[in-house]
């Protein structure tokens, strides 16, 4: 018997490294316990899966902390955001429930049925969505305790045209996108990622997705944890929806590494 590969990954940086890569949608893994309580045919949870992961970021992150001249973190997600998505909030706070997409699909990206509408949520939250949280306040924990700081870059995609579940799709679409927050995003790291990324088609702000993600026990308490969204319009680095990746990627893996060295020091 074969242990199951793990749900998440933490991949160890330089122990001066303020910097967590966090990439969280990247994967297409749909472990088989879960995949049962799908009620999309196989074809159809392909299609869902193109639209709905982040290809290539995982990647992206990879080839940006190899080049960093001091190597960040990586905080990896190894299973899809079908499983449960590990930036919403698990209650009613989540705006993204009134489309069926809060810790836990009930529904697709175009609002279609993905789980049953008696489906019991609570196992995944508990298997999959708590432990993923506390690995992540650990490891901010820790760049904290040993830093005296945390940066976290959250590594996401999005596409060129809006998908229907998108509750704010209606307003610009950058080449990249910063999500911020006023608490947590602190105008030297704004600055620093609009100056990294402006050769990769210009930045926008916290247009179609806004926000950052930081661990609940820090979130809106602890300034000293510094957090900033990325998120790259999909047609800038690969084929829609869910393609191979083209020559983008490459200039993109240049634009981060630049922002992890500018916010390393």
């Amino acid at each position: 018997m074969t242990d199951a590969p793990p749900a998440f990954e933490l991949l160890p940086g330089a122990a001066r490294s303020p910097v967590i890569l966090h990439v969280p949608h990247s994967s297409r893994t749909v472990p088989a316990g879960v995949r049962s309580g799908i009620v999309l045919g196989d074809a159809a949870l392909e299609r869902e899966l193109d639209h709905m992961t982040d290809a290539h970021t995982a990647e992206l992150a990879e080839l940006a902390s190899a080049r960093a001249v001091r190597t960040p973190w990586r905080f990896v997600n190894r299973t899809s955001r079908l499983v449960v998505d590990p930036e919403r909030f698990p209650d009613e706070r989540e705006q993204m429930t009134a489309v069926g997409m809060g810790a836990v699909y009930t529904h697709t990206s175009h609002r279609e049925v993905l789980r049953p509408a008696d489906t019991d949520l609570r196992p995944l939250v508990e298997r999959y969505f708590r432990p993923y949280a506390r690995a992540m306040t650990e490891a901010v924990a820790d760049r904290l305790a040993a830093t005296g700081r945390a940066v976290i870059v959250d590594v996401h995609s999005y596409p060129a045209e809006a998908l229907p579940y998108e509750l704010h799709g209606g307003g610009p679409r950058p080449a990249v996108c910063l999500g911020t927050d006023a608490l947590h995003t602190p105008p030297g790291l704004l600055a620093a990622a609009r100056a990294a990324f402006e050769p990769c088609g210009g930045t926008g702000l916290d247009s179609p997705f806004g926000g950052v993600y930081v661990p609940l026990d820090f979130h809106g308490r602890r300034p000293e944890v510094h957090a900033l969204m990325v998120e790259i319009r999909r047609d800038t680095y690969m084929s829609e929806p869910g393609g191979p990746a083209g020559p983008g990627l490459s200039r993109l893996a240049a634009a981060l590494t630049a922002l992890v060295d500018a916010v390393s020091d």
